[in-house]
């Protein structure tokens, strides 16, 4: 990854930051300059997550919280800025929660962990962390998904979850406005080496598939992702708040629909 952004002792704190594409979006702050702090359910994943950011030089430090509980979130924030010194200058909300089903095989306890890890979660980490956002000047990202936009068949609990998540980040986006706190969602394509794919996408076969129907012919890795981040949150991109930006090679332009549905028909070979 390219040091192409400029984030020294800017304040960063990714929620859901332990692995995958948060992790990836954490690590390319690191490597920016700015001290970094993320936060996950499992405090092993912390640490991992904590040691590797230290390995690349930067300045870094972890919590441990569940975005369904409120409490835990404000406690998260308020160690996260003892840690920083300071208030959070970028903010990166991206827990989540999935898992394949259609609707008649998932009980109201499934459904309801989805939406309360995505949306409520998403509320959960706004909500808390206004106070401790840097006023004027924060940059607040909501990590959304395709399937806020695509309906997707075994996808119905994400699929209502990342919508109330994108529309989140605009209704923000006009009540922080005033505030001078930006608010954008970036919705990731297909992202190689994801738990997401690996669970949509459990053959080789229909993996290359996916890769295929993207215009760019291949699969997004995490640097995708990071840049689009760091993009959203520099300087040179201070009058964007409001977007909900996908990150997809163009994927959901064209060839996501076709895909979807090959996803669709091997996943109902696959016993919930």
């Amino acid at each position: 990854m390219s040091t192409t952004f400029n984030f020294i002792r800017k304040n960063v704190f990714v929620v859901g930051g332990t692995s995958g594409i948060n992790f990836g979006i954490a690590s390319g702050f690191a490597r920016w300059g700015a001290n970094v702090v993320v936060a996950s359910r499992k405090e092993q994943k912390v640490a991992n997550a904590v040691a590797e950011l230290k390995a690349l030089g930067a300045s870094a430090n972890g919590v441990t919280l569940d975005v369904r509980d409120y409490e835990q979130v404000e406690d998260g924030f308020e160690s996260a800025c003892k840690f920083l010194g300071g208030d959070i200058d970028i903010l990166i909300s991206g827990a989540a929660g999935n898992f394949p089903a259609r609707v008649n095989d998932m009980s109201p306890n499934a459904i309801r962990s989805v939406l309360e890890i995505d949306l409520l979660g998403t509320f959960h980490v706004m909500r808390a962390g206004f106070n401790y956002l840097k006023k004027p000047g924060a940059s607040v990202i909501n990590i959304s998904a395709p399937q806020a936009f695509l309906p997707m068949a075994h996808q119905a609990h994400v699929c209502a979850a990342k919508a109330g998540v994108d529309m989140v980040t605009r209704t923000l986006s006009m009540e922080w406005g005033q505030d001078g706190v930006r608010v954008n969602s970036i919705v990731p394509g297909p992202i190689a080496g994801t738990e997401g794919m690996d669970r949509l996408s459990p053959t080789p076969d229909l993996q290359a598939a996916v890769a295929k129907s993207v215009p760019l012919k291949r699969l997004g890795e995490f640097h995708d992702i990071a840049h689009a981040a760091g993009m959203l949150c520099a300087e040179e991109s201070s009058y964007i708040s409001g977007v909900v930006l996908p990150v997809d090679g163009g994927w959901s332009q064209t060839g996501a629909t076709s895909v979807m549905d090959k996803m669709s028909r091997m996943l109902d070979t696959i016993k919930p």
